[in-house]
């Protein structure tokens, strides 16, 4: 499970989103295999298809930066329970990162569960190889 300073940080993130349309800030912590953490959120554009998600955020800045060796994602959501990635994410999950990679989902309230990204996504379409 993420420490609380990751899931504040994800949290943090969240505050930065631009969700004129859905009104639902989604926040995100990445953290890389030496420590480094990026942070995301999603942002909404009034073309649905031209948003993007606070995962995918967070990965395609570490990605930016030529960062490829990751450790652990956090995601936060103000949702009653622990909040669940869209598949988009999950896919773009199964192409960045180990399949034994946790990603812990985090409630309003903080509760979590930590997923990996196999279990997030059995039968990506990297597995079709």
């Amino acid at each position: 499970m993420a420490d609380t300073k990751l899931i504040e940080q994800a949290i943090k993130a969240s505050q930065f989103a631009y969700v004129p349309y859905s009104h639902f800030p989604v926040g995100a912590a990445l953290v890389t295999g030496d420590g480094q953490v990026f942070s995301g959120c999603n942002i909404e554009n009034a073309a649905y298809p031209l948003t993007n998600c606070a995962e995918r955020t967070a990965i395609f800045k570490a990605i930016s930066e030529g960062v490829t060796d990751f450790k652990e994602l956090v995601v936060y959501g103000k949702t009653d329970k622990p909040i669940s990635p869209c598949g988009a994410c999950r896919q773009v999950m199964a192409e960045f990162f180990e399949q034994d990679l946790p990603v812990t989902l985090v409630a309003k309230d903080q509760s979590t569960v930590v997923m990996t990204v196999k279990e997030l996504l059995p039968y990506s379409f990297t597995d079709l190889n």
